[in-house]
């Protein structure tokens, strides 16, 4: 996959019913010989619960140090939305979504951080990492703080 097989971008694309049906997309990263951070937030992520079918709700915050390419901004929004009627867990989500990107993109490093609205009464965070950072990024906090209802 490169910049020439595009596929979403610049185009009308009405999203993907699963994220088995989703296509998220990369392309050649310009400062490939820099190492640098990358932030990718979208506060209002929703999947199903695979019991109930009720929706749930997190914030996600997706930290990724590019290699040779980048995630397509586009095509990660669509493949977010395609969680909307997707059954899982969040702990499924969020690993799911943390390696895929890291299959299609191979970046240096990632992590991504869901931080999940309560259900039952109980918030759910998810944390997950590719590995250790790489020595001299600069790592910021995700700056979501812990859940605390209303007190």
């Amino acid at each position: 996959m490169d910049e020439m097989h595009l596929t979403q971008l610049g185009r009308d694309v009405r999203g993907f019913d699963s994220p088995e049906t989703a296509v998220l997309e990369r392309v050649p990263n310009p400062q490939s010989d820099t190492l640098y951070l990358a932030r990718f937030t979208a506060p209002e992520f929703t999947s199903l619960c695979p019991v109930t079918g009720q929706p749930d709700f997190a914030h996600l915050v997706i930290d990724y140090a590019p290699g040779d390419w980048l995630i397509e901004s586009k095509s990660l929004k669509l493949y977010l939305g395609s969680f909307r009627n997707h059954g899982a867990f969040h702990e499924d989500c969020t690993v799911a979504i943390g390696r895929k990107i890291v299959e299609i993109a191979a970046p240096r490093w990632l992590r991504i951080g869901g931080y999940w609205f309560p259900r039952g009464g109980i918030p759910i965070d998810v944390f997950w990492q590719s590995g250790p950072a790489p020595q001299g990024l600069w790592v910021p906090d995700q700056g979501v703080a812990t859940y605390r209802g209303r007190g």
